[in-house]
């Protein structure tokens, strides 16, 4: 992918994170009453201040996505202008990082499935999506391992070259924002295991997690398409 392409893919990326704050925002109805603190919630049903909640988790959610986008526009701009110096030498790509890519798009797949079925209400097909999900998730982290020992066994260590150095910086950072994902989702699956909180928590807790791997994912094909063809 070029680099002008890859910047507007970015800069496209940051308008739709924008976007979507901006659309949490202005869903605030602050000139509703709020009702008394003791109002009954009945099962399934989000009260109204459950509701006023909502978009602060939404929101600071947001803000870290515009963070990351900036910083993985930073590390990519960084790489375009190393390359540029003679002593670079690209790195091949394994075929582990192909099979990465197909599991982390049926990681979010599964995701999306969860969060669907939550706001049906359909327990079983949220229990489902959200392990099916961290499960992939977890599995992409292990094969990012594995792809790192293939490309250090074959003798392209970090040390031994700009390029490999780049490499391992970026996908190591996109592996630890999803290895952060995976700890926010456990918190979640424990949610739906033990239904210890009302059905909208779980849903949001649901969707949170499936628009950051959305995200993630799209990251990831940035990246990736980046390095191939640099």
């Amino acid at each position: 992918m070029d680099m002008a392409y890859t910047l507007i893919y970015l800069a496209v990326l940051m308008i739709v994170v924008v976007w979507w704050l901006v659309k949490q925002t202005v869903s605030l109805r602050p000139w509703v009453a709020a009702p008394a603190a003791d109002t009954v919630r009945s099962e399934g049903v989000r009260s109204p201040m459950t509701e006023a909640a909502l978009p602060s988790s939404k929101l600071a959610l947001g803000v870290f996505l515009a963070v990351a986008t900036s910083l993985f526009a930073l590390f990519i701009s960084a790489y375009s202008i190393r390359m540029e110096y003679g002593d670079w030498r690209p790195m091949p790509e394994p075929m582990m990082l192909w099979i990465n890519s197909g599991i982390l798009v049926l990681s979010s797949a599964f995701l999306q499935y969860a969060w669907n079925s939550a706001k049906r209400q359909n327990e079983a097909g949220t229990k489902f999506g959200v392990l099916a999900g961290g499960s992939l998730a977890l599995a992409f982290v292990i094969g990012q391992l594995l792809a790192w020992q293939q490309l250090s066994d074959g003798g392209y260590g970090i040390a031994e070259n700009p390029a490999n150095a780049f490499f391992y910086t970026l996908t190591g950072v996109h592996a630890i924002h999803l290895a952060g994902g995976i700890f926010a989702l456990l918190k979640t699956v424990r949610r739906v295991w033990r239904n210890d909180s009302s059905s909208a928590s779980v849903e949001l807790g649901v969707e949170l997690c499936t628009i950051y791997w959305h995200y993630l994912l799209a990251i990831w094909v940035i990246l990736f398409s980046f390095m191939l063809t640099t």
